[in-house]
């Protein structure tokens, strides 16, 4: 009585166009009081506590704000032209550059929806200059932007962390192959694509561009080292390398890049001649003097509402949502659900079948940290039963999530998209199609080969003597 009293008030909260966060509140709510024996206090209890209690998900507002200052600042531009300098000279290779642009974004903002936005703001518009159909070139960033939440840092991987208590750095080194192998493919396939459509290649820029361009992206691309590395080597929790995140792509957007801040467009060297020391001393001098400025800059201000207004939004979802399973959990609904799923004796594959298709129906309507804070808490003890690693299956969720973000009607990577091309969203989703085919190949991979995603944490823990 109490489950279907659940799920019936959340589907008519959803039905209604109700905010997924204020349906799941209500919805719980509204349970709680009339159908469930749990007391209302442990309503203000849960919702404090799902905060105040998850030390992982402090991750997620440092990551967003190291997100936005990357986006606003011109780092993507700087990624953007180092990856045309690597590969586009192949065939179809501004469009793999594109793919690659994404990955590395991925990795140093661990948002889909920001990496789509960053990345396709600039090359959408490139691709077509260049000779590439506006459809291709809509649809392979809608799908590389998706690598967001794949490669780490992942906020989803993080509210997954949450939900299960399972370690954040394991999750993150699980999804490093399947993410730069998920990358790699479409760039197959955009090869492939380009020969037999004879899409144009970029002239070879030779050695020197390419280090100029890998030079000039190269703070933005020691991000990557400075997170992943110090979480990878045991020097910081996945928190605390979020915050270092933060500062270090404050520093970089406002005082080496010069993309905002009291020193925007202020040139490093002046004169060409002249002397190095001169010029290091200046910069550094101007930089110590404009340091109390940047704090009330515009520019700062500007990047610090938007990254808050994001963090507030989806951390108001996770509260709401783990209030949702707290009573799942109460009324020991996965408990029951495992019993029965064991009972139906389905092998481990029979339930992954059954855990994909539920999950992709969910992601058409749902917001992943919504959906994984809902699903995991049911999934995950059955799971454990079947003896699938716990990990494993965070993966495959995870990539569940990456397709529902390009599948209609809440797919969030289709209205970035539509937003940046002009065109609606059912154009955009025809754009998509093609590429999300790969997609779901690439899940039926991840799903039946567990060790693409557990071959680096066990390889590393090896290492560890653990």
């Amino acid at each position: 009585m109490t489950t279907a009293a659940l799920f019936i008030i959340l589907l008519l909260c959803l039905l209604t166009g109700m905010p997924i966060a204020f349906a799941l509140g209500l919805s719980s709510i509204t349970t709680i009081l009339f159908f469930s024996y749990d007391s209302l206090a442990s309503i203000a209890l849960k919702l404090f506590s799902s905060m105040s209690g998850h030390y992982t998900l402090l991750a997620i507002p440092f990551f967003i704000l190291s997100s936005a200052f990357l986006t606003t600042g011109g780092v993507a531009n700087r990624i953007i032209n180092f990856a045309i300098d690597c590969v586009g000279w192949i065939r179809g290779g501004l469009a793999m550059a594109s793919v690659m642009a994404c990955m590395i974004f991925a990795a140093v903002s661990g948002s889909s929806p920001a990496t789509v936005a960053a990345i396709g703001s600039i090359v959408i518009v490139g691709m077509v200059k260049a000779g590439y159909p506006e459809k291709m070139a809509a649809g392979v960033i809608t799908n590389a932007g998706t690598l967001g939440i794949l490669i780490p840092p992942s906020i989803v991987m993080l509210v997954y962390a949450a939900a299960t208590e399972e370690s954040a750095a394991r999750l993150f080194m699980a999804g490093l192959i399947p993410g730069l192998m998920m990358g790699c493919m479409l760039m197959v396939v955009i090869y492939i694509v380009a020969r037999i459509k004879k899409l144009p290649a970029q002239p070879w820029v030779g050695f020197k561009s390419l280090l100029r361009s890998s030079a000039s992206a190269g703070w933005g691309l020691m991000m990557i080292i400075i997170v992943l590395g110090s979480i990878y080597g045991g020097i910081a929790s996945p928190t605390e390398a979020a915050s270092v995140s933060a500062v270090y792509a404050f520093i970089i957007a406002t005082f080496v890049y010069r993309d905002m801040g009291p020193l925007k467009g202020i040139p490093w060297r002046e004169d060409k001649n002249e002397p190095m020391a001169k010029t290091i001393s200046r910069n550094l001098l101007m930089t110590l003097t404009a340091l109390p400025k940047s704090v009330f800059h515009k520019d700062i201000h500007t990047v610090f509402r938007d990254a808050s207004k994001v963090s507030i939004m989806l951390l108001f979802i996770i509260g709401n949502a783990m209030l949702f399973a707290h009573v799942l959990t109460t009324e020991r609904i996965p408990h029951m659900l495992a019993e029965v799923i064991t009972g139906w004796g389905l092998p481990a594959w029979g339930f992954l079948i059954v855990v994909n298709i539920l999950l992709l129906m969910a992601g058409n309507f749902m917001e992943p940290s919504a959906i994984i804070l809902i699903m995991a808490p049911i999934l995950f003890p059955i799971a454990v039963k079947l003896g699938i690693d716990p990990i494993h299956l965070g993966i495959i969720m995870v990539v569940n999530m990456e397709i529902g973000m390009i599948t209609p009607p809440v797919g969030l990577n289709l209205f970035v998209t539509s937003g940046i091309t002009g065109h609606n969203i059912t154009w955009v989703i025809k754009a998509a199609v093609p590429w999300l085919m790969l997609l779901l190949f690439f899940l039926i991979l991840i799903t039946y080969i567990p060790q693409i995603s557990l071959w680096l944490p066990e390889y590393i823990d090896h290492l560890k003597g653990y």
